[in-house]
């Protein structure tokens, strides 16, 4: 044994073969934490001084490789500014380019995940041999940050600054396949092969058939790329990338700058490069809040996960009403395992579930992401029915009819009869309260809402929510089959619109009142759109439904009262009146025209604005400032009124709940995190500028004690 730790070892075997063995003790994945690379540096020492070894496999003793750096650990040095950034940096690259440096070949054995960091620790050693099952690739942009490790240098050196851009910019995690055909790695093998593969490998190159000095004098030098081709592949990136990252999220367009910017460097002034633009990302608020994002992710996770530990498996599940929710829910849960019927009253709603369906399949089909049999296997996982028999032997049944109290409390109880003793009820209402449908059931205990948002194959939010008389097996249930189907699950308390959609519709309502007082809906959905959100709220509601708004507004009005019904006709609803629905029927605040890939391209109506007349106020204009506060302060208001009436438990779990329901900026960290850096004094103050425009603005009494004694949310 050269070396023994906590996280790595190092052993020398046969003919000077040393062994360094990732398996980070107390942890289900390998990660580069403190403790791992204090290890890593400790064991660079005992090989550099060690007469004995002439050559070195890097391996794990775990299903992943490594799994990237522990942001938690790290994340407290971005406080420190810029030079502490730097310094910690250094001493990565100082260790890493060791590596790379030691007096024998070596070689990486990457049987599992290999991402940011732990890719860089694979860069930094001579050659890779990767399991056929293993993915590899380098997130940090998603963190607003760059590859800080070596990635940027070492990829272009490896892949070619194209390869290296698509990479470190993209933030995706490739298959064997892909890195094999850029040359990320050397060999991609069947995983029980690769320790003997990665050993093949290293014997080839410490006998000389593999000129390993040579690989390394690649990967030290600057890049092989003319003034022109250079210029090409760097602009076109830049502006492609800034196009799709949109002006919020530099991090993309900086890897490619930071490619561009060493491509002539050798190997330490290259790192020097990419040190100081990955210090210049690290210490700004856009990666403070995404590595916040990220934390809360994992923290609603394990919530998660503890939450469905003791709960059964969903063998089989059942949706009732087979529209287009149902169908998407039926999709949802076939394409990630569990086999679901898919229940109406009617043969044509059974056809367009399946319609629904298919067509999602079928565009994976045409993206090479599934085969025509696997899309074959899928569907034949739902089992269409207009029977309640199919349901005797069903785990989980989620009611997904019309958002109607009245049919809805018609159609549970009939389920209710059909399940066997231990089934779960859930309805997939979006506003409803559950305590209400519950008393039209025998067994309240096995209900409860399960609310996806739609479209559901992309919107990773589930709200699970608990009536008042929603037993903890219930949740548990419920949870672990979200989790199953590849969903975020977070569980909210009862109330009209529960947490998501209570909290959107304030912030709708303040968009109402915006219109009613005469100003342009197209400036609004611009001030909302610079401010970061994904769409404005007039799109917003053409996607939605004008319809779905409208009739969800009245349950919201009648649920809050004093903060969110109108004394005036909203223009929402004049839409609805002249039988404008959005984008289901290609009119609503805009009209939708079909663009050449046939999607829905939106476009100005002129004549929306004819229909408004009478009913709003003469022009008005407000600055994009203005605009955002009157949309704000609601939406952060109604957040703190559900953290209050503890509709949801925590500030992190209602922060992830609107970055995944309803898109909130990730770049600003969650609402509540939004609340906090605007300062909660320096809001309530704003907020009572407004206050004449009613309940909406209005702070509550612990809010207002929170700002006079200075607290925050988050500490």
């Amino acid at each position: 044994m050269l070396f023994e730790g906590k996280a790595i070892s190092v052993t020398l075997g046969d003919e000077g073969i040393a062994h360094l063995v990732f398996d980070l003790q107390g942890e289900s994945v390998n990660k580069l934490n403190r403790l791992t690379m204090g290890e890593l540096d400790q064991a660079l020492t005992v090989l550099q001084n060690s007469k004995e070894v002439k050559g070195l496999i890097l391996s794990s003793a775990k299903s992943t490789f490594i799994v990237g750096a522990d942001i938690t650990e790290f994340g407290h040095v971005a406080s420190q500014g810029e030079e502490a950034i730097l310094a910690m940096v250094a001493q990565a690259h100082t260790m890493f380019s060791g590596y790379e440096d030691l007096p024998f070949p070596t070689v990486a054995a990457i049987n599992g995940m290999a991402l940011g960091g732990g890719l860089e620790m694979c860069l930094s050693v001579d050659y890779r041999v990767m399991a056929d099952s293993a993915q590899i690739g380098f997130p940090e942009v998603k963190l607003g940050i760059i590859p800080g490790w070596g990635g940027t240098v070492r990829a272009s050196r490896l892949c070619g600054a194209d390869n290296a851009i698509e990479w470190t910019a993209g933030a995706k995690n490739y298959k064997a396949p892909q890195a094999l055909a850029v040359g990320m790695v050397d060999a991609v093998v069947a995983v029980e092969h690769v320790d003997q593969a990665a050993l093949n490998v290293l014997k080839l190159a410490m006998c000389g058939d593999f000129d390993y000095q040579k690989r390394r004098a690649e990967k030290t030098s600057p890049l092989q790329l003319d003034m022109i081709e250079g210029g090409m592949v760097f602009e076109t990136s830049k502006g492609y990338i800034a196009q799709q990252a949109g002006k919020h999220y530099p991090a993309p367009v900086m890897a490619v700058k930071t490619i561009e910017r060493h491509a002539r460097l050798d190997r330490d002034e290259a790192m020097a490069v990419e040190a100081k633009n990955f210090a210049k990302l690290f210490a700004t608020d856009v990666s403070h809040n995404l590595v916040n994002v990220f934390m809360g992710d994992q923290y609603v996770s394990k919530l998660a996960k503890k939450s469905a530990a003791d709960a059964g498996d969903v063998a089989q599940a059942a949706v009732l009403g087979a529209g287009i929710m149902g169908g998407g829910i039926a999709y949802q849960s076939a394409s990630t395992g569990t086999p679901i019927v898919m229940k109406d009253i009617a043969q044509a709603g059974i056809d367009m579930g399946l319609a629904e369906a298919s067509k999602l399949l079928t565009g994976q089909v045409n993206r090479g992401r599934v085969t025509v049999e696997q899309m074959a296997a899928t569907l034949s996982k739902i089992n269409p029915t207009l029977s309640y028999a199919e349901l005797e032997n069903v785990d989980v049944v989620i009611e997904a009819v019309v958002e109607n109290p009245k049919v809805k409390m018609a159609v549970l109880p009939e389920a209710e009869a059909t399940l066997k003793k231990g089934a779960v009820l859930a309805s997939n209402t979006s506003t409803i309260p559950i305590s209400l449908l519950a008393t039209s059931l025998k067994r309240p205990e096995d209900f409860c809402g399960m609310h996806f948002f739609n479209p559901v194959h992309r919107m990773p939010l589930v709200e699970i929510i608990r009536g008042e008389k929603t037993s903890d097996a219930t949740i548990a249930k419920v949870t672990k089959y979200a989790l199953a189907m590849g969903k975020k699950p977070i569980v909210v308390n009862d109330c009209p619109g529960f947490l998501v959609n209570r909290v959107l519709f304030a912030y709708l309502a303040g968009f109402a009142a915006l219109v009613n007082e005469g100003v342009d809906f197209r400036a609004i959905d611009k001030a909302a759109e610079n401010f970061g959100w994904p769409m404005g709220p007039a799109y917003l509601c053409d996607v939605v439904g004008i319809d779905t708004c409208v009739h969800a507004g009245a349950v919201m009005a009648e649920g809050f009262p004093d903060r969110m019904s109108h004394g005036f006709k909203t223009a929402i609803e004049v839409l609805l009146d002249n039988k404008r629905l959005g984008e289901k029927n290609s009119v609503g605040f805009y009209k939708y025209e079909k663009d050449k890939r046939g999607k829905n391209k939106k476009v100005v109506d002129d004549t929306v604005f004819d229909l408004l007349k009478g009913h709003i106020a003469s022009p008005k204009e407000l600055s994009e400032e203005e605009i955002m506060n009157r949309l704000m302060v609601p939406y952060a208001m109604e957040s703190v009124r559900c953290l209050e009436e503890n509709i949801v438990a925590s500030p992190t779990e209602l922060d992830m709940a609107m970055v995944y329901g309803v898109g909130f900026p990730p770049f600003k960290g969650g609402i509540i995190r939004y609340l906090d850096s605007v300062g909660v004094a320096a809001f309530c103050e704003q907020a009572k500028t407004m206050s004449e425009l009613g309940g909406l603005y209005q702070p509550t009494e612990k809010l207002l004690a929170m700002a006079a004694n200075g607290e925050s949310f988050y500490a």
